[in-house]
């Protein structure tokens, strides 16, 4: 009797048990992370996204059909899939790390771009300032004033005495008839004056010989034109001939500048256009002048074309064999299509800009340039009016890009195989 107490009273603590825990279960809220079954769907149902061509992320611009490895670089080919959102073949940098290295945008445009170039070049004397006081008769020199090549001579300055026999007695003929006032000597008196002028005699010694009717031994001779000495052809007492040269003259009122440019700038090159120079010999100071003519003549080995310019000189401060720097502007041209010459970059093989999406991705286009002045270069081909560039930071990008593509290679690999980097 006792034994059968004891046994209900144990199913009764164990019925008491399982509804306590029954209902605890049901107070209990499930985890908020909890998945339900129903949720959890085979992983072999997914729907893979849609492939929509293969690519070299180094070079974006070209598409393929099928995968393999890419033709230019030593990787396979990455799939673009449908709904992977952005531009093809662009990549994409995090904001805040395009504001924290202050990549910078700019704007394609249209405007008025003057061509300019530079150059530098050595001064020589202008050709077109040149006198030559020659003989036109025999005689020899009796005093001689400039003595040395490079002395420097103004007008009217004495050079020389010289003694001709021919020029003495045509002299002598035309200062006989000077006192008499016939007619016929006054015929007589022009044929005679007009054969001293032939014969090359100064007119300042036709004047004196006019004043004082007597003829003078020795006959000096004068500096037609303010300048240099280059050439001297006489010395103390020597003799000379008709058609020798007794003094070369050059003026530096004006010299040539002769600049090399290449070849392929010679578009850029305007005859008569206006020019500014600098000297190395006089810092901080600005010569004017004007293009005077390209030497038709190309160097082979250089591959290079003399520009001849005109430089006003009026103080002679600039002498032959100088150095100058040429900056050559041209006549405005029509509207062109321009960016900032930072945004232009030079692979050696090609010149690339980096655009900007508005979505925030960035994608590199090879383009076609054209002149550079004030600090924008003029586009050919491959822009647009209006598109966004990247003037600075464009390493940065690039090294986003190759991590990108090598991001995608190791996605895209097969389980165990190697990834070359």
């Amino acid at each position: 009797m006792k034994s059968n107490l004891v046994v209900g009273i144990a199913i009764g603590a164990l019925a008491l048990g399982i509804g306590v825990g029954g209902w605890w279960a049901h107070k209990t809220p499930e985890p908020q992370n909890a998945v339900p079954e129903s949720a959890i769907a085979d992983p072999g149902t997914a729907a893979e996204p849609k492939v929509l061509y293969w690519h070299d992320p180094m070079v974006p611009g070209q598409k393929f059909d099928k995968p393999g490895k890419s033709p230019y670089m030593d990787m396979q080919l990455v799939p673009v899939y449908a709904g992977q959102g952005g531009t093809a073949g662009a990549v994409k940098v995090n904001s805040n790390v395009v504001q924290n290295l202050g990549i910078r945008l700019g704007k394609v445009e249209k405007s008025v771009v003057r061509s300019r170039l530079a150059a530098v070049g050595s001064v020589a004397f202008d050709e077109h300032r040149v006198e030559l006081v020659q003989a036109r008769v025999t005689g020899y020199v009796t005093r001689l004033n400039v003595k040395s090549p490079l002395d420097q001579v103004r007008r009217g300055q004495p050079l020389a005495e010289i003694t001709s026999p021919e020029w003495l007695q045509a002299e002598q003929e035309y200062a006989a008839l000077l006192p008499d006032s016939s007619d016929y000597a006054a015929a007589i008196r022009v044929a005679a004056r007009r054969r001293l002028l032939l014969l090359g005699v100064p007119d300042s010694a036709v004047a004196q010989l006019e004043r004082t009717g007597t003829p003078q031994p020795s006959t000096p001779i004068f500096a037609p034109i303010d300048g240099v000495v280059t050439e001297l052809g006489v010395r103390d007492g020597s003799s000379f001939s008709p058609g020798m040269t007794l003094f070369r003259i050059n003026g530096l009122r004006s010299v040539w500048v002769n600049a090399q440019v290449p070849e392929v700038q010679r578009y850029l090159i305007l005859i008569g256009s206006t020019i500014t120079a600098h000297a190395t010999g006089w810092p901080g100071q600005i010569f004017a002048g004007r293009v005077d003519a390209v030497l038709p003549q190309v160097d082979t080995t250089s591959r290079t074309l003399t520009v001849r310019a005109v430089l006003e000189n009026p103080d002679a401060k600039l002498s032959p064999g100088m150095f100058v720097t040429l900056d050559l502007l041209g006549s405005p041209s029509q509207e062109q299509l321009v960016v900032p010459s930072e945004a232009i970059i030079t692979t050696g093989q090609r010149k690339v800009v980096i655009l900007a999406h508005e979505d925030g991705s960035f994608d590199v286009v090879n383009v076609t340039t054209a002149s550079e002045a004030d600090g924008k270069t003029v586009i050919l081909s491959g822009l647009t009016p209006g598109q966004s560039i990247v003037l600075s930071g464009q390493f940065l990008i690039d090294s986003e890009a190759s991590l990108t593509a090598t991001v995608d290679r190791l996605g895209t690999a097969a389980p165990g195989m190697a990834v070359q980097p």
